[in-house]
């Protein structure tokens, strides 16, 4: 099958840092690729990751202007599907046409791609957000039997409005790489520290981490990006220039307020983002994985990578965390700050090795990939029914000159 993969704009695939959304599509084409299927991916300029073909608008990521002005933003995004388009009228008139898109562009990629008809491949979107966001367009959208829907999780699906939930013909959650030849850092070989691996904003609820691990007496580390600038440095530089969008950024303006002043560079310390080699050590080596959350989590990939690290989760019962941590066994769910530092001063009751094992049965690219082909099967026999019995247009004669234009 030949796919058009659209990652959008915002970050590289596979993203040097922070990228849950980056992180799947790296993982779910890598599969895709290795079980035979043509993946040509459109995203930025600096991917790196091993395609058969990438298109952009942008030659970086352009993650940084999210929560700017909305003019910004939607033209960022359409500039991008631009492109998208452009490479489906190219491959079309090549006569090597696309089998399907994969979207993964929220709101955008989807309303676009409807507007192609049956002039255009069949499309696939996935789901990777709370679809309350954006209810008032997904209570009204019509993907015309050409667009269809993916979620990433139950939870995330039924909050949809009715008309969006019509419309999703399967739920697929999230995978990560598993190394099953690696095993889990055994506990009394793992730092002291608890982590948290996230972007650093209030409805990640880093806050609720700071108090609990202080409550607990357990070090935090931070890490992740805070209003898209990635580390101490770039948040400093960026705040010194008058009229930069981070001094407006409402993550930036509440960082500074709720988490920089309790950060002692001891007990509780931002280390900015991290990927590679390094975010793999830092994910094996601590005591936990935290995910105090003040949302309805849809995905999740970030509790996914840390079980596959062989590394307990402490989280809000919240979205879909409860599907993804087995109580008691791959860590603690709790309701409230309370219950949070409690589960801290347990986390020695947690085997790493089954933690590594659930996420290998459940978290690995093969099912992710599995998932995804049965949609994509399913996508193109509904799509293809729908041409056969949607009647032709009305034609009526006309003359050369007419008929020419």
């Amino acid at each position: 099958m030949k796919i058009l993969m659209d990652a959008g704009p915002w970050l590289p695939v596979p993203p040097p840092g922070y990228g849950g959304l980056e992180n799947v599509v790296a993982t779910l084409t890598t599969e895709l690729r290795a079980r035979g299927h043509s993946v040509v991916l459109a995203s930025v300029g600096e991917s790196t990751l091993p395609v058969d073909g990438l298109v952009s608008a942008f030659p970086t990521g352009q993650f940084g202007q999210l929560g700017g002005p909305y003019p910004t933003v939607v033209g960022t995004a359409h500039a991008h599907e631009q492109v998208v388009l452009a490479t489906l009228a190219e491959h079309a008139q090549a006569g090597e046409p696309f089998d399907l898109v994969h979207t993964h562009v929220e709101v955008v990629g989807p309303a676009l791609l409807a507007t192609l008809g049956d002039a255009g491949p069949p499309a696939l979107a996935t789901l990777h957000w709370d679809a309350q966001r954006n209810a008032a367009f997904w209570a009204t959208f019509d993907g015309a039997g050409r667009v269809f829907f993916a979620g990433v999780s139950d939870s995330q699906v039924a909050r949809a409005p009715e008309r969006l939930r019509e419309q999703v013909i399967g739920v697929v959650p999230l995978a990560v790489p598993t190394d099953d030849d690696r095993p889990p850092v055994p506990r009394e070989e793992r730092a002291d520290s608890v982590l948290m691996l996230a972007r650093l904003c209030e409805f990640k609820g880093v806050d609720t981490a700071l108090r609990a691990c202080q409550e607990a007496g357990v070090p935090l580390v931070l890490a992740g990006p805070v209003g898209g600038l990635p580390d101490r440095n770039a948040l400093a530089a960026a705040l010194a220039v008058p009229g930069h969008p981070a001094r407006s950024h409402p993550d930036v303006a509440w960082f500074l307020e709720h988490v920089d002043p309790h950060l002692d560079g001891v007990q509780a310390r931002w280390i900015g983002s991290v990927g590679g080699a390094a975010k793999a050590d830092l994910l094996r080596c601590s005591r936990a994985v935290l995910f105090p959350i003040r949302w309805e989590e849809p995905g999740g990939t970030a509790v996914c990578e840390a079980l596959a690290a062989g590394t307990p989760v402490v989280a809000m019962a919240r979205g879909c965390l409860p599907t993804l941590v087995d109580d008691g066994r791959t860590g603690f769910l709790t309701t409230d700050e309370a219950g949070f530092a409690a589960a801290l001063r347990r986390l020695d009751e947690i085997d790493p090795a089954a933690c590594a094992a659930d996420a290998r049965r459940r978290f690995a690219p093969a099912v992710m990939a599995a998932g995804y082909e049965r949609l994509y099967e399913q996508v193109l026999r509904r799509a293809v029914r729908r041409r056969v019995t949607v009647p032709a247009p009305r034609t009526r004669s006309t003359g050369p000159d007419v008929a020419a234009r």
